[in-house]
């Protein structure tokens, strides 16, 4: 069958362009439309949940591409929501620490909070802390050649020391309680409405950006490689490429977009606590990226929005039985879509289409106007 010129795949210059068209339409949709449409509560939730997609195109990044499924995310997530909620702790007057610290007896700053009176040190810890933990935790295990199942059961380990050390130290970081009571950041009231709009419009440009990095990271030879070893890793070895090096790389990039998602969500709900490293906030991630499609960014920001809104929709309308509707649609994803909403309309929704355009042209020529 011979495909008529205008359903022909676009060359790929004409597909950057597409795309990055797209991208700017939803950005400047999302800045100028969304805040005329929805209420100011719906609006906050839409922040929150364009952070979390950060943190799912950093799985997608090393699961979807790379064939590392991370239960762990968690924890890097924690680590940029505590390195800001430290720095916003810190916005007080000279001399005086965060009243937390009266409760446990503490009278003068613990030494490792001195930094993040520094704001351009707490922008780079957000990120940077995240990410060689991360990497430091991907060098010792991929070294030693551990994927797999075993490397998530790793990382879903590595998520309950840091949650028990994290819930341990009242005196050093509010231990159970978490980091709370934030006031200002650059001398504005976080909880004003010209900040939380600065704030929403801040996420939408980190997702944007985080989206640009995954898209260049995944294409070109290093995007071969990526899904090369995820398909084959042996078969990489063999052709002399060491996948160490790729697979730390990639593992720290996304613990670093965790980092970025945990600090932009934790100024738009006013807290960090252990609780975000617990081990099923890690698994909801992974089921964002599951739900929208392994190995399509644009799937994994879509899962992200799209089950947290249903999660807040259904929480609100069914507050006793909500998880069963969430557990409900991860099986069907997994029965019925297995390569998510994205792949299904890349594959069967795109032939759909073109079977749609072919019977209305036998129709058009049966029974011609």
């Amino acid at each position: 069958m011979v495909i008529p010129a205008q359903e022909r795949d676009f060359s790929p210059r004409q597909k950057l362009f597409l795309e990055a068209a797209i991208l700017i339409g939803v950005v400047l949709a999302l800045i100028f439309l969304a805040p005329a449409m929805l209420s100011s509560f719906r609006l906050n939730l839409l922040g929150r949940f364009l952070a979390l997609s950060i943190v799912a195109l950093g799985i997608d990044l090393i699961w979807g591409y790379t064939g590392m499924l991370s239960l762990g995310h968690g924890v890097f997530f924690a680590l940029g929501g505590y390195a800001l909620g430290m720095h916003l702790n810190l916005q007080l007057p000279d001399g005086r620490i965060p009243e937390f610290f009266s409760l446990y007896g503490v009278t003068e700053l613990p030494w490792f909070w001195r930094p993040f009176y520094s704001f351009p040190f707490t922008a780079i810890a957000i990120f940077v802390i995240p990410a060689l933990v991360a990497a430091a935790l991907g060098y010792l295990v991929v070294r030693n050649r551990i994927r797999g199942v075993y490397f998530s059961i790793l990382t879903q380990a590595t998520t309950i020391i840091f949650f028990n050390f994290f819930n341990g130290q009242q005196r050093l970081i509010n231990g159970t309680n978490g980091l709370t009571d934030f006031r200002t950041l650059f001398g504005i009231s976080v909880n004003s409405s010209e900040m939380r709009f600065a704030v929403y419009v801040t996420t939408i440009l980190f997702v944007a950006l985080a989206y640009l990095l995954c898209r260049w990271l995944t294409s070109g030879l290093f995007g071969r490689i990526l899904v090369a070893i995820r398909d084959d890793e042996p078969r990489v070895r063999f052709s002399g490429y060491n996948p160490t090096g790729f697979k730390v790389l990639v593992f720290a990039v996304s613990a670093g977009l965790a980092g970025i998602a945990g600090a932009l969500f934790t100024l738009q709900t006013g807290i960090i606590s252990p609780n975000a490293m617990s081990i099923p906030f890690s698994i909801e991630m992974v089921i964002w990226v599951a739900v929208g499609g392994r190995a399509s960014l644009v799937g994994a920001v879509i899962g992200a929005v799209l089950v947290n809104f249903a999660k807040s929709l259904l929480s609100e309308s069914f507050p006793e039985i909500w998880l069963f509707f969430q557990g409900g649609l991860f099986l069907l994803v997994v029965l019925v879509l297995p390569d998510g909403l994205v792949g299904w309309v890349r594959t069967q929704g795109k032939q759909l289409w073109v079977t749609f355009q072919l019977w209305r042209r036998r129709l058009a020529n049966t029974f011609p106007a």
